[in-house]
């Protein structure tokens, strides 16, 4: 019994260094991501023409894909969805995301991969204010920059955290053609996810 426990236990630490070891590298790999959090928006207190819109947090979730295109640089590609209110109505913006990736290099017994990225982002948002008035919201386009950290479970599965910074111009909100306000799609945002290699 003893000899099948030390065989048991040799066999789940080979496992989990095997796991480790492909760890810091991504090189050639692809994988999905989802993610969930937290979305602080832009401060667009003053942006209204008829007054306050203070914009609460809210929250932010999606999914996206990665490529590992040498041992430091990954491609990605991510859509999320946010909510969250503000004074005078609430807020949804989808946010497709392309960019690239610097993962940091560690020891290869090492599970845990930071890394720090940047890209461009395009914002679709929507606007349902309390009135119920039809209000339309340009689409517009931005920059963002992040930084996370990728821990590694086993070789193909890692949970993940990240940070991210959206900044981008101010979009037009119209009724029937004529500008009424305007709206700063920039955010903050703070996720947790899983991330899954097929290869």
């Amino acid at each position: 019994m003893k000899q099948i426990i030390v065989l048991a236990c040799l066999a789940g630490m080979v496992t989990l260094a095997s796991g480790t070891a492909m760890a810091e590298t991504i090189n050639g790999r692809a994988g999905i991501t989802g993610r969930l959090g937290f979305l602080i928006p832009a401060d667009n207190e003053a942006e209204f023409g008829w007054g306050n819109n203070k914009t609460d947090t809210g929250l932010v979730g999606g999914a996206g894909v990665i490529y590992g295109i040498d041992g430091n640089w990954a491609a990605e590609a991510d859509v999320t969805h946010s909510s969250f209110g503000s004074d005078t109505g609430d807020f949804n913006v989808t946010d497709v995301s392309l960019g690239a990736q610097y993962r940091f290099r560690v020891p290869a017994n090492r599970r845990v991969v930071p890394y720090v990225g940047a890209g461009l982002d395009i914002l679709i948002s929507d606007y349902d204010p309390n009135d119920g008035a039809s209000l339309h919201v340009d689409t517009t386009l931005g920059a963002h920059a992040k930084g996370g950290v990728d821990y590694f479970v086993t070789k193909d599965l890692a949970l993940t955290a990240e940070a991210k910074f959206v900044l981008a111009p101010d979009a037009d909100i119209t009724y029937q053609g004529l500008h009424t306000g305007d709206f700063d799609p920039s955010s903050f945002s703070g996720t947790v996810g899983i991330r899954y290699f097929f290869n």
